[in-house]
């Protein structure tokens, strides 16, 4: 047991090594949401200096070499800091308290990398030319977007993105265990967040190979997640999870529910 962990709550230093968290947490939270706010200007090449087919060009090689490592090393943090095994190793080191509050900020801070190295290839795979059509899709891409955040909300916002473990490190109280729901959308999909994220990056008026690169790579990444998320879930709800997998579908509403 360190020292920190002897301390009783109401000691000064502690009460600082809580705010020192919970500054944090909020500092990691605030990162966040710059970058997905970002993520929806890069995609959608709105607002944003540098968006996914602006930049310098480069040769095609070296752009698919560059781009696939900037996704690989998002996949590659994104997985690894989430299994049960490298939290359970990670936390002998680290407050749990803001173990959540540095995945999200290590995962942001890799998408801000991405973007900003991010080479364009901008030869175009497709181009709506109708605008009432292009209109159609632009706003179908910004209601995947809507989706995600609605669904992050659904369950616990504050949670997933680690504000909720560090405000209650920093009052004292316990963080409650995880519960088992399926709030609106997650009656119909079992992932609708990452359906969001597959609606806002394929529904583009104006599709270029590096924006294909990009929506592809993700999806197929989203897939893989899916595979070691429901693995977890299953470990962590057992039978419960098991029957809800059975009878609502993964990505799409295709399923009749029972």
């Amino acid at each position: 047991m360190t020292e920190t962990q002897t301390m009783h709550p109401a000691m000064p230093g502690n009460r600082i090594l809580r705010f020192t968290a919970f500054l944090f947490g909020g500092v990691a939270y605030l990162t966040f949401l710059f970058t997905i706010l970002y993520a929806i200007g890069f995609v959608s090449d709105l607002v944003v200096p540098k968006a996914i087919d602006t930049g310098p060009e480069s040769g095609i090689s070296e752009a698919i070499a560059v781009n696939l490592g900037l996704l690989s090393l998002f996949a590659v943090q994104h997985s690894v800091m989430a299994r049960k095994s490298f939290k359970h190793w990670w936390t002998q080191f680290i407050p749990p308290s803001v173990e959540r509050s540095i995945y999200v900020l290590c995962a942001s801070l890799t998408l801000l990398l991405l973007f900003w190295q991010w080479r364009p290839i901008p030869a175009v795979v497709w181009n709506v030319q109708d605008p009432e059509m292009a209109m159609v899709i632009a706003t179908l891409s910004f209601v995947g977007w809507v989706i995600l955040f609605i669904s992050s909300f659904l369950i616990n916002h504050f949670e997933l993105f680690g504000l909720h473990q560090v405000t209650n490190n920093l009052t004292g109280r316990e963080t409650p265990a995880p519960v088992f729901r399926t709030p609106f959308f997650y009656r119909f999909v079992r992932h609708p967040i990452y359906l969001g994220f597959i609606i806002a990056f394929w529904a583009a008026p104006v599709m270029s190979v590096g924006h294909l690169l990009f929506a592809a790579v993700t999806t197929a990444y989203i897939f893989f997640g899916i595979m070691l998320e429901e693995r977890d879930l299953v470990a962590m709800f057992g039978d419960e999870y098991r029957r809800y997998r059975e009878r609502v579908s993964m990505l799409f509403p295709w399923h009749k529910l029972t």
